[in-house]
């Protein structure tokens, strides 16, 4: 049986809407709507549902007592459940990554990063503690909380969270009676915006200032911003809707609901309409005051996407949006567009009928333009049955063309594929084509391993030529979380899934058998890691440190080795570190160098510890040369005498370095003796200045101590020995 195109279609003054049943949902008898709060992920993203306090609920068992959030598809299929061991939850919303975000009464943030339960968790300030969350919204970076004493606190990024304080408005004692917000991207100043409702006006405010727009027609219980930041919608408490420009400065339109019952929602469907949700009844409000209602035999939640919304009942999933002009002018009764035309010829042509050639001639002129419209009605179809007949219709129309691109027509075959894969019951995820290109594909794909549907994100991924590297180690980080094998099975396992895919990194795997507790599984792994950048850091933190400082020094990268060196002598004693190091020559060359840079006394204990005794007494005397004080100077120099001849092997530097010292002993007491300058000459002028003293025999008895030549010693007596200057 062929679907009806034009079924659902209602027209609201001059424009086409269409509510499209997609699911019945598959949760049948175990939700009831009334008893849920319920928000939903952007572009066609999960459910989730937190129960209401505020309503009662009936009961299903002991399970039903237990605080939970329900994770749910579109089509109504468990997803998984959420625990939920904190306070009363104040907020429930999503980011763009279709991460989870809920805000507890005490002002404590947490971000579920995946349907597998992990988090994070911070606080919204020392104000949000003290006072408490009363409500929130949320966008899809960041969040507002209205704390109890009505101040405003704004998070703008969920992966970087800095709660702040928007501006007083002063109204801690008025009760505020609706409220929304405009996120950064739709404001002048990149900030975010609160609409609230005080008394009769409309109060803006931002970070800096809280302004009154001095509006008389309040109290508005309900705000609204259209998808494009450009419209505003104000509903008051007596039951009247009005449509105004985002900064004030124009009045479009108002509606008269005729009912005093306050709605359960109000929001804009994409910038075309407004609608109004009560407990069983949805209301479309278009521009010009007309108005189009849709009833239901129980409560239900509307969730906006950028172009339309997703209706969810207790046993459909339905999506209302503007039926597209293309879509029109194909499908409307009598349609003369190039594009009706063109689709009436592939039905002719099957008949095979002449009157398909006549309708090609007749629309011969604007064939392109058929072509192409027939390509983007396509992308607007949910029916598997259209889209097929919409690109055979501009498959004919593009053979008949001597020159048309297909670049267009092959790259919406490619999109619808993939959007009806994801579409399918098991899956879920309602998406439409606008929506998927503002998502991306790369996107999609997150969602996609993020409900572990390995094998399709694969496929899809290989269908449109993306990277699987990801998908593979998510598979991989799932199997070790799950699997009760045997390390080396797991280890198997995962490497002959991985061959396939060339430079894979095991890193984040072995960290995930790391934090499930299994070191020696995370070991395994890392030996298949083919950079050792990305080894070193996790062995460091499992504590393997031997093995961390081998791969590191096999990597030959020296910042790496520096890396792992710099970590273990801050977490070793000396002894330790170099006992951990000493068998390593390349590390030990690494730790010379790092000592040179350190200063002598690291490299000291490095040649002692390498029983390099004339490396470290040449470390010494260097040393003993910088003192200023002559005494500490003959101390060093004797230490580093004394390393010397420890040693198993003769050095000759020992006796330069002993004579150094005995040489400043004598001269301190030559100064102490004489009263004057001695410390800082050579042999030779100390001889020849103690020859010009008078003190022959100390000449005499110092030469025989160095071992000075006669001839030299006769030259200074005579004072014809050239003694060399100081510079």
């Amino acid at each position: 049986m062929v679907p009806n195109p034009t079924l659902g279609w209602e027209r609201l003054q001059d424009v086409f809407y269409r509510k499209r049943s997609e699911y019945s949902m598959m949760w049948t008898d175990e939700i009831d709507m009334s008893e849920f709060i319920v928000a939903g992920a952007p572009y066609g993203g999960a459910i989730a549902l937190v129960r209401d306090s505020s309503r009662p609920m009936s009961y299903r068992g002991p399970e039903s007592r237990q605080k939970m959030i329900l994770i749910y598809s579109n089509a109504g299929e468990l997803i998984c459940n959420v625990p939920w061991d904190k306070g009363s939850i104040r907020g429930v919303g999503w980011s763009n990554d279709e991460q989870l975000v809920i805000v507890s009464d005490d002002g404590n943030v947490r971000i579920y990063h995946d349907f597998q339960g992990s988090f994070t968790q911070y606080s919204l300030g020392k104000e949000a503690e003290d006072h408490g969350v009363a409500e929130c919204r949320f966008w899809g970076t960041g969040l507002v909380a209205r704390l109890s004493n009505n101040r405003f606190v704004t998070i703008s990024r969920y992966d970087e969270p800095r709660p702040r304080l928007l501006a007083d408005t002063s109204t801690a004692a008025v009760e505020l009676h609706g409220w929304n917000i405009a996120p950064p991207s739709y404001t002048l100043s990149r900030h975010v915006e609160v609409f609230v409702g005080v008394n009769n006006t409309i109060n803006v405010i931002d970070s800096l200032e809280s302004q009154d727009k001095r509006l008389q027609e309040g109290p508005f219980t309900h705000v609204a911003v259209s998808s494009n930041g450009a419209l505003l919608v104000l509903y008051t408490s007596y039951g009247k809707l009005y449509v105004i420009s985002s900064d004030f400065s124009k009045k479009y339109s108002e509606y008269d609901t005729g009912t005093l019952d306050s709605p359960s929602q109000v929001m804009w469907c994409a910038n075309d309409c407004v609608v109004v949700a009560w407990e069983n009844e949805i209301r479309l409000v278009g521009p010009g005051g007309g108005a189009l209602s849709f009833y239901y035999d129980s409560r239900i939640a509307l969730i906006s996407e950028a172009d339309g919304i997703r209706i969810i009942s207790n046993d459909r999933s339905e999506f209302l949006s503007k039926v597209p002009d293309v879509v029109v002018d194909l499908f409307r009764i009598g349609s003369t567009a190039p594009s009706a035309i063109l689709l009436d010829a592939v039905e002719q042509l099957e008949f095979k009928s002449p009157k398909a050639d006549d309708n090609i001639q007749l629309i011969r002129s604007n064939l392109n333009e058929a072509v192409d419209a027939c390509i983007k009605a396509a992308s607007y179809e949910s029916e598997r049955y259209w889209q097929k007949r919409l690109l055979k219709a501009a498959l004919l129309g593009k053979s008949v063309l001597e020159l048309y691109s297909s670049d267009e027509f092959v790259e919406m075959c490619e999109i619808l594929r993939v959007l009806n894969a994801v579409r399918n019951y098991d899956v879920g995820i309602l998406i439409t084509y606008e929506e998927f290109l503002r998502l991306t594909p790369e996107r999609l794909i997150d969602r996609l391993i993020n409900r572990q549907r390995y094998l399709l994100a694969l496929r899809l991924s290989d269908y449109l030529q993306l990277p699987t590297d990801k998908i593979y180690i998510r598979w991989s980080c799932a199997k070790v979380k799950a699997s009760t094998d045997d390390d080396n099975a797991i280890c198997k396992t995962i490497v002959d899934k991985l061959r396939v895919v060339p430079g894979v990194s095991y890193e984040e795997i072995a960290r995930t058998a790391y934090d499930e507790g299994r070191s020696k599984l995370a070991t395994l792994l890392l030996n298949y890691e083919p950079q050792a950048g990305r080894q070193v850091p996790l062995l460091l933190d499992m504590e393997e440190d031997e093995i961390a400082l081998i791969k590191a020094v096999e990597s030959s990268d020296p910042d790496l080795i520096y890396y792992v060196l710099l970590h273990l002598r801050g977490k070793y004693s000396l002894a330790q570190f170099f006992r951990l190091v000493n068998d390593k020559p390349v590390a030990s060359a690494v730790v010379e160098q790092l000592a040179r840079n350190d200063g002598p006394e690291l490299l000291k204990d490095f040649y002692y510890q390498d029983d390099r005794r004339a490396d470290s007494a040449l470390v010494i005397y260097r040393e003993a040369l910088l003192l200023d004080d002559i005494q500490d100077r003959v101390d060093k120099l004797k230490l580093g005498t004394k390393i010397y001849q420890e040693s198993k092997d003769p050095y000759p530097d020992a006796k330069a370095m002993e004579d150094h010292a005995r040489l400043y002993e004598l001269q301190l007491g030559y100064e102490k003796e004489y009263k004057t300058t001695f410390v800082g000459l050579t042999v030779a002028e100390t001889i020849k200045k103690l020859l010009k003293s008078g003190q022959g025999s100390k000449a005499s008895k110092l030469k025989g101590e160095f071992k000075v030549p006669d001839k030299m010693f006769i030259f200074l007596k005579e004072g014809t020995y050239p003694v060399p200057k100081k510079a």
